[in-house]
């Protein structure tokens, strides 16, 4: 599916999860007026796609403003645009904005090979050109850290982890390898 949602002035970019601890689904969700796209995610890329803004946010002016949290919730109904795969950051000193790029996960089909990629090429370009569904969400400084905050709540909202070796403690219990 070659899917492009471009959002140049995005009016919320949000992420959030459905269902119970231990079975939660998250979503990275992009608006602007009526336009909304929805990303299925894993609760790992959510929570890194916050700590990268925060690392560079760290290095800029600290943003003025940010949305109410009640605006920081997903919409529904929930239509899935794709399941994300990779993930690129940019910062646009220009435009003072951070530029989210979005791509659909893409397994390996027959033929394909793992160890075709070369680390030591130049990858920019590759969420750009690569077929298949992609998104791209500029947004401002004060949007990054509302994201950020609301990454942070969402992440946290899950199961807590074992303290000995930090694996998520279900409610019904947990084996802990390090209490072997």
């Amino acid at each position: 599916m070659d899917f492009f949602a471009d959002f140049e002035f995005v009016d919320v970019i949000t992420s959030g999860a459905i269902g119970e601890p231990g079975r939660r689904t998250f979503y990275i969700q992009a608006r602007a007026g009526a336009r909304t796209v929805t990303i299925r995610s894993e609760k790992q890329q959510v929570a890194a796609i916050g700590k990268y803004l925060r690392r560079a946010l760290a290095h800029l002016p600290v943003p003025e403003g940010q949305p109410p949290r009640s605006v920081m919730q997903l919409v529904e109904p929930i239509q899935e645009a794709f399941v994300l795969g990779a993930i690129a950051l940019e910062f646009n000193r220009t435009n003072d904005e951070f530029v989210l790029h979005l791509k659909e996960f893409a397994p390996l089909t027959q033929g394909d090979d793992e160890d075709e990629f070369d680390d030591d090429e130049d990858d920019e370009d590759s969420i750009e050109d690569a077929p298949g569904a992609r998104a791209r969400v500029s947004m401002t400084r004060a949007q990054a850290m509302a994201f950020c905050d609301n990454a942070d709540r969402i992440v946290s909202a899950g199961r807590p982890d074992c303290e000995l070796c930090e694996l998520p403690i279900n409610p019904d219990g947990h084996f802990c390898p390090r209490m072997n």
